[in-house]
């Protein structure tokens, strides 16, 4: 394999999703509704209108509450004669008790739509208050097994408009909603196609204001979304349903999430560094545009291993308060929980989808020439290292506080979250997961 136009033979369709015994036949398609482009947030007005609101809640964050995106919404609301009210509580990395409070808000305004401009904290509160306002019921109904009942929601929702002020989670195109479970310090979430929102408006020019930080952890998740997608399990390997109506969204790589994936990780490769230190335009655009690929795919394949160590290693942070967010409490931003796992994920699952790991790496910027499939674990592992020393990332679980003593208690953490660590290209025990966590302790 010498470059990217390769990556068709890497993913033959032939060989990656043959058939398995019990297996599923069918994938299904479920591509978001956006609209993309500079200045597009100014149209909210009328898209709202279309969507049948005439009084709407607007979810948004503190600090978003005073940036030019939100007087943009409101005004464009205003011209379109859409009545609307803030809710800007959201709490940055979500729990159930700010879910609760935003639900609590929702059920008091006797609104017909909702509208969330933020990142995907504010997208996932949005999306829990219209769930919980629309057909109430205790926190854990809905939420994914096996911690919650994961109860299917009975019905349509009221109009969500999804405006994202950041571009990592792809919130705007997913119907799952991610926060923390405070009593038991874990990560979970709530997946239903039901919870997509209706319209996705992204506009490039939200990015400006992103600090350094931020924008690399918004990058890293994108990336991390789009190579989870084409190295997860192929849907051909997931026991098929009983029924159509019960297909996961989370079905395994499948050729759709292909196509838009690598393209995803090509962006992330080309723009990310750039962005982060010397920033235009340009990358805006092309970032922005990589979250909408990356999250059409995740949102079709679902991701895996590495998202489902960073439940753990967001849910037990002690003290790690990273420059560029609220300071106020500490935290492990996803895109950051994500990444300082991903390189030890990509050693240790390579051998299982190798093409994948090669292509990955090529698209991501790796000097491939001369490699063999043996070296695609390595070959990724270390371009995502470098671009992580490059954009200021956190040297692995160390850089944000954890050591040998706590690798038990983050495994611990992890190994529930079945939904996203069964998607992986292969099985692991206890014991396979504990030295990934050894393996992701410092890099550097």
């Amino acid at each position: 394999m010498t470059n990217t136009q390769d990556f068709r033979s890497a993913m033959n369709l032939a060989d990656y999703y043959s058939p398995s015994d019990g297996g599923d036949t069918a994938f299904s398609v479920v591509a978001p509704l956006v609209k993309f482009g500079p200045s597009s947030l100014r149209e909210i007005g009328v898209d709202a209108r279309t969507l049948g609101m005439s009084r709407v809640a607007i979810f948004t964050d503190a600090r978003v509450a005073e940036l030019e995106p939100l007087a943009v919404v409101q005004e464009s609301l205003r011209k379109s004669g859409v009545d609307s009210e803030i809710y800007a509580e959201t709490e940055v990395e979500p729990t159930d008790r700010s879910f609760k409070a935003g639900t609590a808000f929702a059920n008091e305004g006797k609104f017909d739509g909702f509208i969330s401009v933020g990142g995907g904290s504010v997208m996932d509160t949005c999306k829990a208050a219209n769930l919980y306002s629309t057909y109430p019921d205790d926190l854990l109904a809905y939420v994914n097994a096996p911690i919650g009942r994961a109860e299917p929601i009975p019905g349509p929702l009221k109009p969500h408009i999804a405006c994202p002020t950041t571009f990592g989670t792809a919130s705007e195109c997913t119907g799952i909603a991610i926060f923390d479970l405070l009593e038991m310090k874990a990560k979970t979430g709530i997946a239903s196609i039901r919870l997509k929102p209706n319209l996705g408006i992204l506009d490039p020019n939200n990015l400006k204001t992103l600090p350094k930080n931020v924008m690399a952890a918004n990058g890293f998740d994108v990336f991390s979304h789009a190579i989870e997608s084409i190295t997860a399990r192929p849907y051909t390997q997931r026991p098929a349903p009983a029924s159509s109506d019960v297909r996961p969204l989370s079905q395994g790589a499948n050729p759709y999430s292909d196509v838009s994936c690598i393209e995803a990780i090509r962006r992330v490769g080309v723009s990310l560094v750039d962005a982060v230190n010397q920033p235009e335009d340009k990358h805006y655009e092309s970032l922005m545009f990589a979250s909408l690929l990356a999250g059409i795919g995740f949102g079709n394949a679902g991701c895996h291993i590495p998202h489902g160590m960073s439940y753990a290693v967001a849910g037990l942070v002690r003290d790690y308060q990273p420059d560029g967010w609220p300071t106020d409490h500490p935290m492990v931003p996803h895109g950051i929980s994500v990444i300082v796992n991903a390189p030890a994920v990509f050693r240790f699952c390579a051998a299982s989808c190798p093409e994948r790991h090669l292509a990955a790496a090529d698209a991501m910027g790796a000097d491939i020439r001369g490699a063999s499939l043996a070296d695609a674990g390595i070959l990724l592992a270390d371009r995502v290292i470098k671009m992580m020393r490059q954009t200021g990332m956190p040297n692995g679980l160390a850089g944000v506080g954890y050591t040998e003593a706590d690798l038990k208690a983050l495994t611990d953490g992890a190994f529930p979250q079945k939904r996203v660590i069964d998607n992986g290209p292969r099985a692991i025990s206890w014991d396979d997961l504990h030295e990934i966590f050894k393996d992701a302790l410092t890099y550097w």
